[in-house]
């Protein structure tokens, strides 16, 4: 049986749906993500979980107990919110403190776990800083700090590291993660950052308009999308028209003037066809390859930026720069990828 399973889950505000019959069985020490763009209700079910607030239907279990039906206060669960929510009258050793006070936890016992969850996160030498003497990484895991001391089953995370510049968010994404492996705490985190949700999880839940898109392992999820959402929105994509026909009996897929095989898909012969910018070549023949004409070229440091006009449209290119001859703006190139790099359903998925 798995750790944390959710049946059906529905919450309705009025007429609006914010989550639409999501399903979801969590294991042991497992970390996944919500993710999707605002308003797709990830925040919602995370509210529903810690019992925030109310489902409208479905169900929530936990080891197999009923988790709605019992009150936040002894669900056993850590939470940190994006604000962090420190008290700013408190050292970061006291507002560790504050859960294990507040659940009576003695004192010599209370003063080992806090001095060890400080540890945990590198702050001992912060033990009686206050919130404002600290920067938002400092803050931030004081708020994990917090929320680990209380050894809870399952750790909530609402977009923790929204508020932290682009380096430092790195950095703390690896942190987070090494901590969580660390622990082996059951870890749900909602996020609208693709790159954080990928980089963090062992499985992610691409949300969108109430409802579950795609549950999968991340590189899964980025290499052979559940629908043209997904693909559009874990990273950059193009979606290329192109029609099923048949070669010697076999099928493939016609795109631009080039064919490739692919699998009998069922739905018609109008398809759509998804394929990452990393994953194209430039090539100088191949049946397997569209004609086109270089239109923008960007060097961004590490890899070349690529827009190509073909009979499909534009197409983005991304080549890492190894040092070979680029192509120039203007120059007629041919496209390639592997059949195995693009994911293909019909046109009305």
């Amino acid at each position: 049986m798995s750790f944390l399973v959710l049946d059906r889950l529905t919450k309705k505000f009025g007429d609006h749906t914010a989550v639409d019959g999501l399903s979801l069985a969590v294991e042991q020490g497992e970390f996944v993500s919500l993710l999707g763009p605002s308003g797709c209700g990830k925040t919602t079910t995370l509210q529903m979980i810690a019992g925030f607030v109310d489902a409208t239907s479905g169900a929530a279990t936990l080891e197999g107990r009923d988790l709605l039906a019992i009150r936040p206060s002894a669900r056993g669960l850590g939470i940190v919110f994006q604000s962090y929510a420190l008290f700013p009258h408190l050292t970061a050793a006291q507002n560790v403190a504050f859960g294990l006070e507040m659940r009576n936890v003695p004192a010599a016992e209370r003063a080992s776990r806090v001095a060890e969850a400080l540890k945990l996160v590198g702050l001992t030498q912060f033990a009686e800083r206050y919130p404002r003497k600290m920067s938002g990484g400092q803050q931030q895991r004081v708020a994990l700090a917090r929320a680990l001391v209380i050894r809870p089953r399952i750790l909530l995370l609402d977009e923790p590291l929204s508020n932290l510049d682009a380096k430092l968010r790195e950095e703390m994404q690896i942190e987070l993660r090494q901590i969580q492996r660390r622990v082996g705490t059951t870890t749900i985190l909602v996020t609208h950052d693709q790159a954080e949700a990928m980089a963090l999880s062992d499985r992610i839940v691409v949300m969108n308009a109430g409802r579950v898109e795609q549950i999968a392992r991340p590189h899964e999820a980025y290499e052979q999308p559940a629908s043209a959402f997904v693909a559009n929105f874990l990273g950059k994509t193009n979606v290329l028209a192109a029609r099923a026909g048949s070669d010697n009996g076999s099928t493939v897929a016609l795109i631009g003037d080039g064919r490739w095989p692919v699998e009998k898909i069922a739905g018609g012969h109008e398809l759509r066809v998804s394929v990452r910018p990393e994953k194209i070549s430039f090539i100088d023949a191949a049946a397997c390859s569209i004609g086109g004409r270089v239109a923008t070229r960007i060097f961004q440091g590490n890899h070349w930026l690529y827009q190509v006009e073909t009979p499909c449209g534009l197409v983005t290119v991304i080549r890492q720069n190894s040092g070979e001859a680029a192509p120039a703006e203007g120059e007629a190139v041919r496209l390639t990828w592997r059949a195995e790099d693009m994911a293909v359903r019909a046109a009305a998925n």
